[in-house]
């Protein structure tokens, strides 16, 4: 089906509302107005009016792996956030192929990540285009967006005041910092772990307040996040060389405290494939970051983020508990905003991690969960995960669900697992799997078809209930199941009243 409207079926009214106010707007014929010569782009910073033309001069020597679209907000300044998407189906998503996204720039004077993607855009159409087999491969089994800058009046700012200042471009154009102005997700996970609830996945229809208005940037990528069923992303940043992973707010709000997630050994996994294959960030003799040199190589290169210090209402937690996806941080070096003179040796450093970083969306198990009479697809079912490896019996207490085609992705480090399948309506199903390490291979298949607990179910006036009635039906229990008793019309008028706000 096409890109976008898809994945709403499950979520709530304010995810819907989240998503119906905008949705991505494709973006062809102007990209096509100025191009830079094909295969040539420079190491040096590049403007805001460049990033179209050079993902414009991508798109026309790669046409048919490629799509470049806007997000359906621009920044403050009325400045369109450019992404450009590599598939060998632009624009559709295909069932078993996991979606995929880097972001930059979210800090708009941390520049390095920025140049990075537009250089990896080039490279992956350059490498297909070469017929190199990793790169065919990697294209042909992951959906792959790229989104080079979140934070382009931020950029604007800090590169007309020289890019040397810590601070100076941080925010947006309303002095927002926007890695701290996602809806504050974290406070509802852990009060819901206090109180021993067990929703732990799709937190946004939680929502009951916002510290601040959500700004356009944040908005838009809120709304990229709730369309894509992505399963794996980064956000790449500066200040500091380390891969940083959930949960990035600490449960008790110490500055500092070891967090974990419930799938803290798989991120752990995750920031070390980042880590280890860069060129410094695991190297535990280079020299540290910041006025204390700390210097993260002696611990792999990675970091929990809130033993690092505790961020609220950032991207990567914001993530993890509104969809499926499992993102990181990537802090890409001490200086924010380097030299044009080191891009190119910088490149050189994160290139096969940028690159092995997007095969571990192929990590853990992939399938699909349908209806074992009449063979439909069952969105919105809830995998659920157990870790039985060497005589664990622990419940991994995050659940994914499949998306609109059934299909669903779990990641998950090699080990031995009970994985199972609930919805409404239908018995459940478990199977107990190995998964095995396969670095660079698409995932192993573990697929789910479930029996109903009746033939036929009956509308309340005694006709038989159609595909598009019962699709309706049955999302209404399970809202109603798992919000419990929200109060819907006062959490609407709440979060209704913040997005008008802006």
């Amino acid at each position: 089906m096409p890109f976008g409207w898809q994945y709403l079926g499950r979520w709530s009214f304010i995810t819907a509302l989240v998503v119906v106010c905008g949705a991505l707007v494709v973006f062809p014929a102007e990209t096509r107005a100025k191009t830079v010569p094909a295969r040539i782009i420079e190491f040096r910073h590049h403007s805001n009016e460049e990033i179209p033309r050079i993902l414009a001069s991508i798109h026309e020597r790669c046409p048919n792996i490629t799509r470049i679209y806007t997000l359906s907000e621009s920044s403050v300044r009325g400045i369109p956030l450019y992404a450009i998407e590599f598939s060998t189906t632009p624009g559709y998503h295909q069932l078993y192929h996991p979606e995929f996204k880097y972001i930059a720039n979210m800090h708009g004077n941390e520049v390095l990540g920025r140049e990075l993607l537009l250089h990896l855009a080039n490279y992956l159409c350059e490498q297909f285009l070469a017929r190199d087999p990793e790169i065919q491969q990697l294209i042909e089994l992951t959906r792959v967006h790229l989104l080079p800058s979140m934070n382009p009046d931020g950029w604007k700012v800090s590169t007309e005041t020289g890019g040397k200042d810590y601070l100076i471009g941080r925010n947006n154009n309303n002095s927002v910092d926007l890695n701290r102005n996602f809806p504050d997700l974290n406070r509802i996970m852990f009060s819901n772990e206090e109180a021993h609830v067990s929703h732990n996945n799709h937190l946004l229809e939680q929502v009951d307040r916002l510290k601040e208005p959500i700004q356009p940037e944040t908005k838009a990528v809120i709304r990229l996040i709730m369309q894509v069923p992505f399963v794996l992303s980064a956000n790449l940043h500066g200040g500091d060389l380390v891969a940083n992973y959930p949960y990035d707010a600490s449960r008790s709000g110490a500055r500092t405290e070891y967090t974990k997630s419930p799938d803290d050994q798989t991120f752990r996994h995750l920031a070390l494939a980042y880590s280890t294959h860069h060129k410094n960030m695991a190297n535990p003799r280079r020299h540290g970051c910041g006025h204390d040199g700390y210097n993260f190589g002696k611990q792999g290169g990675i970091t929990n983020g809130a033993a690092w210090y505790s961020v609220q209402g950032g991207m990567q937690d914001f993530n993890y508990l509104s969809s499926n996806d499992f993102e990181i941080t990537l802090e890409l070096g001490c200086d924010k905003y380097p030299e044009a003179s080191a891009l190119q040796d910088e490149w050189d450093n994160n290139k096969d991690a940028l690159i092995h970083f997007m095969w571990q969306a192929h990590i853990g198990v992939k399938g699909h969960v349908r209806d074992a009479v009449t063979g439909q697809p069952l969105p919105h079912t809830v995998i659920h995960v157990k870790n039985i490896t060497a005589g664990h019996d622990d419940d991994i207490q995050h659940d994914v669900t499949s998306v609109h085609g059934g299909d669903f992705w779990r990641l998950l480090t090699p080990g031995q697992y009970i994985i199972s399948a609930y919805r409404d309506g239908y018995h459940a199903m478990s199977h107990r799997v190995n998964v095995y390490d396969r670095p660079h291979h698409e995932a192993q298949r573990v697929d789910f078809h479930l029996r109903p607990l009746q033939p036929t179910m009956q509308s309340p006036n005694g006709n038989s209930i159609t595909d598009t009635e019962y699709d309706e039906t049955d999302d209404e229990m399970m809202r109603n199941h798992i919000v419990n008793n929200l109060r819907k019309k006062w959490l609407f008028r709440a979060y209704n009243r913040a997005i008008s706000t802006n």
